[in-house]
């Protein structure tokens, strides 16, 4: 295969990324994560609490405030503006592209393998949900593997080595004050031991460059927690306690619960068995440093992310780093096979059996949304039609790819799909997704006898978040049992989860009037579904002082 111009795989990545990460970007509504980081965000641009971030009026010193400044900013330009606020992911996101693209060059010596995997990278579920979500794994991540290029890049220097060391340690220093050590240890970790196990890379004269790129890392990574130590020592370390047994006490799961890990590829899962199984039956390949390293990269992450007792699968996200790599890999490989014209027997079977499971879902995804969504109208006739074009076409395009064994062709109808699926399928997505009897605490934002009216919830009570984010007010605690608790807080809208008459103190009814604002469901599912909980649903009364 003839390689490909640099300038050229750039634009064609960042036009892929903006269908993957800004096309429709609203169309759900913010989860639990979200809330938390953009009600933070809020409070930093109208509270002022930059340095010292608080949700809800509590300090907020679980995170590090790097990703939440990016959505402070989005709120200054776009007040309350969910697709801006998930566009700054956006950009994280066409980083982490960009550089794994850098990266993959570099490795593979190659623009052309690195550019396929990139294709791979952009349709993983895992990196476009991230890309999409405005939370902090995508910053982490983004800016570690930022570092990591730089890195290799010094390493593979004679000369001019150290501003790449310096830009690494940035980079590293970012990554720490977006989400602490995360991708320190389940990016940068399992990369380095791989990179110094595969290359050898030699130090001398190094070290100094080396030396400063830690010393700059550590300063800009704990500049922050320094300050926080400083000012709020004891809040600081019981976040630090908490923090650290929640890696062993949360969410614990068993060592081998990540073994279905190959699934996080989405599409890609049965070309990636077959790219890791390719090490036990492809004698040249074991040699091969472009397919060693993500390799060796990808179980070593495997590993390491398996040790903690806490696992959730969006934990995996830096091993798609590797995932991609590996099968952009294989992907070349065997397209250079096939232009050899070389009888492969084996390789001809794994792209045939590949490229049926993508044709024929590309064939009836079509079906499916129809009687999914159309049936239940929750997808009107022009986007259909438009849908099952690009399926059916791509469905043809895969067939006649398949006929001239060109595996990278494969990549490039699986590209079109999303692009189809995030222009066409997402919009429908709420309608699908989302409770039908929903009835958001966020009409009360435009009440305007409520503007000044701060609002409160029965202490006794464990307030859901979201109820905060879609509030667009501090909701702060209340002891419902104390008469002069509640005479104090007059007047106040009151979120109770049934009436004020059975919750609240009678005593206070003396003293204040009730007016019964409505029954709110703030619900993202339906009553059908297992994540319904009636703990997002609340009976809003406002209480005014008796005149």
């Amino acid at each position: 295969m003839k390689s490909v111009h640099s300038l050229y795989i750039t634009v064609v990545l960042l036009v892929v990324c903006f269908f993957a990460f800004f096309v429709n970007n609203g169309a759900l509504l913010p989860d639990i994560m979200e809330s938390r980081n953009i009600i933070t965000a809020r409070e930093m641009v109208y509270d002022g609490n930059w340095a010292v971030p608080t949700m809800n009026g509590d300090l907020r010193l679980e995170k590090p405030p790097l990703p939440t400044w990016f959505a402070a900013l989005a709120e200054i330009i776009a007040p309350d503006s969910i697709p801006v606020q998930r566009a700054m992911s956006g950009f994280a996101a066409c980083l982490l592209v960009l550089a794994f693209f850098k990266l993959g060059a570099l490795i593979f010596n190659s623009n052309t393998k690195a550019f396929i995997s990139a294709l791979v990278l952009c349709t993983c579920y895992n990196v476009v949900l991230q890309g999409r979500t405005a939370t902090w794994d995508i910053y982490t991540h983004s800016f570690m593997l930022l570092a990591i290029w730089q890195i290799v890049r010094g390493f593979w220097k004679k000369s001019g080595f150290c501003v790449h060391f310096l830009l690494a340690g940035v980079f590293m220093g970012l990554s720490f004050l977006s989400k602490g050590p995360i991708a320190l240890y389940g990016l940068f970790l399992p990369f380095i031991i791989t990179f110094f196990f595969v290359y050898y890379p030699r130090l001398e004269g190094k070290g100094k460059a080396i030396f400063l790129m830690i010393f700059l890392s550590v300063v800009i990574g704990f500049s922050w927690y320094a300050f926080i130590y400083a000012f709020h020592p004891e809040a600081m370390a019981e976040v630090a306690a908490r923090e650290s047994a929640n890696w062993a006490n949360h969410n614990v799961r068993p060592f081998w619960y990540y073994w279905d890990f190959f699934l996080e590829a989405g599409v890609w899962a049965a070309i990636l068995i077959f790219a890791i199984s390719m090490i036990f039956w492809s004698k040249k390949h074991r040699h091969i440093e472009g397919y060693m390293v993500p390799f060796i990269w990808m179980f070593l992450a495997l590993i390491l992310l398996s040790i903690p007792g806490e696992k959730k699968t969006r934990y995996l996200f830096p091993m798609m780093i590797p995932i991609s790599y590996l099968i952009g890999f294989f992907i070349y490989e065997m397209q250079d096979v096939f232009d050899s014209r070389k009888d492969y027997i084996l390789e001809r079977f794994i792209f045939k059996l590949n490229g049926w499971i993508i044709t024929i879902a590309s064939f009836a995804l079509p079906a499916v949304l129809y009687f999914i969504a159309v049936r239940k109208s929750y997808l009107e006739w022009f986007p259909f039609i438009m849908i099952s074009i690009i399926c059916i076409g791509v469905g043809v395009y895969l067939v006649i790819q398949m006929r001239l064994y060109r595996p990278v062709g494969l990549v490039y109808g699986v590209v079109a799909l999303f692009i189809g699926a995030e222009v066409f399928a997402l919009p429908i997505t709420r309608n699908v997704i989302q409770n039908p009897r929903m009835k958001s605490i966020s009409a009360t934002y435009d009440y305007p006898e409520l503007k000044d009216i701060p609002f409160r919830y029965n202490s006794a009570d464990e307030l859901r978040i979201e109820m905060v984010y879609r509030a667009h007010k501090k909701i702060r605690p209340v002891d419902v049992n104390s008469v002069d608790s509640l005479k104090n807080a007059l007047p106040f809208v009151i979120l109770t989860h049934k009436s004020v008459k059975e919750e609240l103190d009678p005593a206070i009814f003396k003293y204040a009037d009730t007016t019964f604002l409505g029954a709110f469901d703030d619900n993202l599912h339906p009553e059908s579904d297992r994540h319904y909980t009636n703990n997002l649903k609340y009976n809003a009364t406002l209480l005014t002082p008796k005149h």
